[in-house]
């Protein structure tokens, strides 16, 4: 049977859900459906509803999968990505009826507080991506998380409690998570959001990520790659949005070519990707992005591959780019930009 789990990497920007469904229905999303009993039964009371599972958790990918395949269910998707990535590349405005996000991460630490998941700006990105009177439903232990959660929604002018108050601390309409049970057991208190999306129009400042031709750099330098090899240590470079950690870098065995070992984090992905510097019969160099793990040539890989060989150029007074097909201007100090 074909697993249920789409490879999100390889789906269009944004993905057209009636077509991966092969139906159109109205599309709910679990963000971070850890045991997937959740799911599960949302899934089994809204069979006419498209339901999409996301979760970072591999073990709790498989475990979802075994209970949605067991239990027979066609109309449930899962994905192995961040919810930002899911709603921000994904999921095309408007797009999206229902969302539930059940006792996320509360991060305790005040230092690690940016690492919520529930914040105005995800809350805005909600927005664009949510249906008029879409329905978001949030439960959580945590007090704290809760007071954030709350002070969160109420900054944004996009959504309306469907209660009278912004939570309440008992729900027995819905199905109890395993964590819920255990949260329960322990004596701590849930809250209960549920919200609505209003007729507010949100602005749009999440434009799905663009993929751009495969990128390469022509360069010439007297330097040959062992040289270059022995020069390299571990960098960092941030530039708009985009940070790119340079790691390691290998020379290869069988062929004339350097991989270098890159991490690049650009809003709203993250790719661990290995660029590629090759030397060519011809004796000059190409500067380019490797096929190792399927990267997606966005942006910031763009970014990256220019970084790498403006460095490469630097390392010897005679090196200079001979042409590029970059989306931006190469570094100062090369000649022929494009």
């Amino acid at each position: 049977m074909t697993s249920i789990t789409l490879p999100e990497r390889h789906l269009p920007w944004p993905t057209p859900w009636v077509e991966i469904f092969a139906r159109d229905a109205p599309l709910l999303v679990e963000i971070g459906f850890g045991g997937g009993h959740f799911l599960r039964d949302l899934a089994q009371k809204r069979p006419s509803a498209n339901i999409i599972g996301v979760e970072i958790s591999l073990p709790s990918l498989r475990r979802g999968e075994r209970k949605i395949v067991h239990a027979g269910l066609s109309n449930v998707r899962l994905l192995q990505c961040s919810a930002r990535y899911l709603f921000w590349a994904l999921c095309a405005p408007g797009s999206v009826a229902e969302v539930y996000i059940n006792f996320p991460d509360p991060w305790p630490k005040a230092a690690h507080h940016q690492r919520r998941l529930i914040n105005e700006s995800f809350l805005h990105l909600l927005a664009t991506r949510m249906k008029v009177n879409g329905r978001l439903d949030i439960a959580t232990d945590h007090a704290d998380y809760a007071q954030w959660i709350t002070e969160a929604l109420a900054q944004m002018p996009y959504f309306d409690s469907r209660l009278p108050v912004p939570f309440v601390t008992e729900d027995n309409e819905r199905l109890r998570t395993k964590y819920e049970n255990i949260a329960l057991a322990a004596g701590r208190t849930c809250h209960y959001y549920k919200w609505r999306r209003n007729e507010t129009p949100a602005p749009d400042t999440f434009p799905p990520p663009e993929e751009l031709p495969m990128p390469h750099v022509i360069l010439e330098t007297p330097l040959s790659l062992p040289d270059i090899e022995n020069h390299f240590t571990p960098f960092h470079v941030a530039e708009d949005d985009a940070h790119i950690r340079f790691m390691e870098m290998f020379l290869a065995r069988d062929e004339a070519s350097l991989l270098v070992d890159t991490y690049l984090k650009e809003e709203p992905m993250a790719q661990r990707v290995g660029l590629q510097i090759r030397l060519r019969p011809s004796g000059d160099l190409v500067v380019g992005l490797h096929e190792l793990g399927f990267p997606r040539p966005t942006s910031g890989i763009h970014t990256a591959v220019r970084h790498l060989a403006d460095w490469v150029v630097s390392l010897h007074s005679e090196g200079h780019i001979v042409r590029h097909n970059l989306q931006q201007q190469m570094g100062e100090g090369t000649d022929l930009p494009n």
